[in-house]
């Protein structure tokens, strides 16, 4: 499948969050052999008006910024010629980053920005992307370490049955194939709805879907894991030696309107491990 115009879109500040956020990111386009669009936003006076009179290009690196250029030269030392590209945004960094996904194939950012409060577990940048976002978020944070250094953990997806974590899989299974490591896939049966046998149903769609998926996927080794238990609690204790977790961003159990749902939220605050949340598009 083609990649999108910006591949893997990061959000980029200069705060050590979004460093982190641009190491995984620029990892993820290399094994995806797409590029790596780094974005950047400021206020309308920190840009220069072009010389010429005509109107800035997305891709044009705007003179005298520091922050966008010290990402570049970061990037292109571990990509190919070609692969990064920088975006001057003007106005709120989640407005840009979520305007932009929708050519993306998936957008990158950090737990906290430069802005963010001391003590927060997500700021407000990462919060707005994953709920208003299109198609896949990360945060990165939790224990990442450079690809050179990863442990063999295995990629971990919640699954309820819902589009959205059907949506949430199909992504799960990408990653353990780029990183050549188990899909544990984590079904929990609390928080399916309250009708007669609505356990059993879910069970069963969640059986059915895994034989479909392995089938697939013959390589992969595909794991599963059903509990009677809550999935904020089954997911966060599963993803605790995981490289990623991912979610949808909604499930069964999420009230009609919500963008991101009550599990998605505690795994973004939470999460010992990058977060994947996916809308289905």
């Amino acid at each position: 499948m083609a990649s999108a115009i910006h591949g893997i879109l990061v959000g980029y500040d200069g705060s050590p969050d979004s460093e982190r956020a641009l190491r995984w990111a620029a990892r993820e386009a290399r094994w995806r052999d797409t590029v790596l669009t780094v974005c950047h936003a400021c206020a309308r006076g920190d840009i220069e008006a072009p010389s010429s009179g005509g109107r800035a290009s997305d891709h044009k690196q705007p003179t005298g910024d520091q922050d966008l250029a010290e990402a570049l030269r970061f990037a292109r030392k571990i990509m190919q010629p070609g692969q990064v590209r920088p975006l001057l945004a003007v106005g709120p960094a989640a407005c840009a980053l979520c305007e932009h996904s929708v050519n993306a194939d998936m957008v990158v950012v950090g737990q906290r920005g430069r802005d963010g409060l001391p003590g927060s577990l997500l700021g407000s940048v990462g919060q707005q992307v994953c709920a208003h976002a299109c198609g896949r978020v990360v945060v990165v944070r939790g224990h990442w370490q450079p690809a050179a250094e990863y442990a063999p953990g295995p990629v971990v997806a919640g699954a309820d049955g819902s589009d959205a974590s059907r949506a949430a899989i199909v992504f799960a299974l990408e990653e353990a194939a780029l990183r050549d490591v188990p899909l544990l896939a984590v079904c929990a049966l609390a928080d399916t709805p309250g009708s007669l046998g609505g356990a059993s149903r879910m069970q069963e769609a969640f059986d059915q879907d895994m034989a479909q998926w392995a089938k697939g996927h013959p390589e992969l080794t595909i794991l599963r894991q059903i509990t009677p238990g809550q999935p904020r609690t089954a997911l966060l204790d599963a993803a605790a030696d995981a490289q990623l977790l991912i979610v949808g961003g909604r499930g069964r159990g999420g009230l009609p309107g919500m963008l991101l749902g009550s599990v998605s939220q505690a795994m973004l605050h939470h999460a010992p491990c990058p977060v994947g949340v996916v809308h289905p598009q």
